[in-house]
């Protein structure tokens, strides 16, 4: 008797279970029902505000990094940035060739809100940490309107901005803060705008939103106009029965031909405007240039055909998509959607679908002509790596939606009593679900902005304490963080040594080299020279700095081939670089295994010989 009422009690509790689970599993089915999202505006709610919880909580996280101690800095922050602390003193960095350039390359707009965060009292440094998780929100919230636009269920719309929250915060195009930053929220109005025009006739209500999204990205990030320019070009064709044609309504005519039209307007200035750091570098300067090689600063020229036109980060056409891996789930939209009869839900896909091969065209068109014409339009990667991510996370939110109704369709089939699919298709939602929300709790960091810590903050308080004038030489990758957080000029840093203004870089490029033929050079008159030429108030040198390994093993210091091999082949004949002279009684600062001499005292130094100074 005993056995039987617990073999009872055992079949009630599994029959209560299977109940329970079926009640949710119908629940969880019933969200993804575009007639019950249309019905249910608290619905909706709930699922826009769980997207925009996800989307603050990622900054959140970003922000603690940013201010998890007294000296971080954005990786390209240090050079798009640094010199906007001009804005709170106009004393610094006077003459600075590197601050000049990257003042001279930033877009007006850009520059413009930095200066008014600077009038508000917020120090530019600062306001670049705070500006990614707003620029987040609001890209999330465009984001989320695209979604339900293309398919109006709010899961979907979640999903969408939980994939491509996940895949911004895995890089660092969105936490710098920098132009290329600006792209997702202005990108994101311009389609959701471009989505909300009626369908016949034109309204003002998305019009002049679209027109001022697109005179954004011009001051923003131009690159992006061309992107959004070449979508508008695609609105007149339409697939009709198997054959492109082009569309009957005026209006498919008249708002493209607007947002073209201030395309013009927006880009003719840049078009007409002669740098003082140019001319552009052209394909065959490039290739003679080390910088750009398998082993360069601007690494572009690869060897590896698959690398170079599908992967790499300047050449390649969709670089860093497959973060997180559920946004290849993008991949499998074309693939289902030939199944339309097994994936019913994709019938609820309106025509608004057609926005995501024309971002694809658009933007691969732009991929063609930036590689015809480098570098005139800049890196060809630039227009494609930001656009296909919100294809992407459009493209695999639908997907994983529709797999994810075929399979509670196929689990509530009525008639069907095999008992395993309920909890099946429970146990394949929650994982699912699980590998989504908790992505973040999976990788080793997340999110993954490139911030960068200083480690020598006695090194940065020393040169805060000069004057305002004070210029700094140095081969140590240290250096680069001084004008960041020392707020002083450096001759030369590696961060700083963008080839692609040959007014620029050629001055650069001489500063380098002269470094190091200075640096190592046996004659200490030569050292002296070189101080007075540039006229250097302090040099700072790593602990190695003066030997032999150290020059051949710095990767950056490796590319300026011709004066390397000139040093290294004077050091093995052991000649002992002059500069080793000043080491003991020109040293002003040791610490962190840097140290730091005083230019004055290295011009003053007798140029008797090394063993008679030791």
């Amino acid at each position: 008797m005993g056995m039987g009422r617990r073999s009872t009690y055992n079949r009630d509790v599994l029959i209560c279970n299977f109940s329970n689970a079926a009640i949710l599993m119908a629940r969880l089915h019933r969200s993804f029902r575009p007639e019950t999202a249309h019905k249910s505006e608290a619905q909706l709610k709930f699922w826009f505000g769980l997207s925009v919880a996800f989307a603050a909580v990622y900054g959140i996280l970003g922000l603690q990094q940013a201010f998890g101690s007294e000296y971080v800095v954005q990786d390209d922050a240090r050079q798009h940035v640094f010199w906007m602390q001009r804005f709170t003193d106009a004393g610094l960095f006077p003459g600075d060739l590197i601050a000049d350039y990257f003042q001279s390359a930033v877009p007006v707009g850009y520059t413009s809100l930095y200066r008014l965060g600077a009038l508000l009292g917020i120090d530019p440094m600062v306001f670049n940490k705070l500006l990614p998780i707003a620029l987040s929100l609001i890209t999330t919230g465009f984001m989320f309107g695209i979604s339900m636009q293309i398919l109006p269920i709010p899961v979907t719309g979640f999903l969408t901005t939980l994939l491509l929250n996940q895949n911004v915060w895995m890089k660092d195009d969105l936490a710098s803060a920098t132009p290329r930053a600006f792209l997702y929220p202005l990108f994101a109005a311009f389609l959701y705008f471009l989505l909300r025009r009626p369908l016949a006739g034109i309204s003002s209500r998305s019009l002049f939103p679209m027109l001022g999204a697109i005179a954004l990205q011009g001051l923003f990030y131009p690159q992006c106009v061309l992107i959004s320019a070449g979508i508008l070009c695609f609105q007149p064709l339409q697939w009709s029965q198997g054959k492109p044609g082009f569309s009957k309504e005026r209006s498919e005519y008249l708002f493209g031909l607007a947002g073209l039209a201030v395309t013009v307007l927006v880009l003719l200035p840049f078009a007409l405007q002669s740098s003082e750091f140019g001319p552009t570098i052209t394909l065959a300067e490039a290739r003679e240039l080390a910088d750009f090689g398998e082993n360069g600063r601007s690494r572009f020229f690869i060897n590896d055909p698959f690398e170079f036109w599908l992967v790499a980060e300047r050449s390649g056409i969709f670089p860093a998509l497959w973060v997180p891996r559920l946004m290849l789930s993008g991949l499998l939209l074309p693939i289902i959607w030939r199944f339309p009869d097994r994936f019913p839900l994709l019938r609820q896909v309106t025509g608004q679908v057609k926005l995501l091969p024309q971002i694809i065209g658009a933007s691969v068109g732009l991929f063609a002509i930036a590689h015809l014409l480098l570098f005139k339009l800049q890196l060809p990667s630039r227009y494609t790596q930001h656009s296909f991510r919100f294809v992407m996370a459009v493209a695999a939110a639908i997907a994983i939606t529709a797999i994810l109704d075929a399979l509670f369709r196929w689990a509530n089939r009525q008639g069907d009593r095999v008992a395993y699919k309920k909890p099946l298709a429970m146990g394949l939602t929650a994982l699912l679900s699980g590998s989504l929300i908790f992505y973040p709790s999976l990788v080793e960091e997340f999110p993954d902005p490139n911030y960068k810590e200083g480690d020598v903050p006695a090194l940065y308080e020393f040169f805060q304490q000069q004057p305002k004038d004070t210029l700094i030489a140095s081969l140590s990758m240290e250096v680069n963080n001084i004008p960041s957080f020392a707020q002083r000029s450096i001759l030369v840093g590696r961060e700083y040594a963008i080839p692609y203004q040959l007014g620029y870089y050629n001055l650069f490029r001489k500063r380098v080299v002269d470094l190091i033929r200075a640096q190592y050079s046996p004659n200490l008159s030569a050292v002296q020279e070189f101080i007075q030429q540039y006229g250097i108030d302090f040099w700072v040198l790593d602990h190695d700095a003066l030997t032999a390994d150290y020059v051949a093993g710095e990767r950056w210091v490796r590319q300026h081939e011709e004066v390397v091999a000139e040093v290294v082949a004077t050091m093995q004949q052991d000649n002992v670089p002059a500069l080793a002279r000043g080491v003991e009684p020109c040293s002003v600062l040791e610490v962190g295994g840097l140290v730091v001499l005083q230019a004055d005292c290295l011009a003053k130094l007798s140029s008797a010989p090394l063993d008679a100074v030791q």
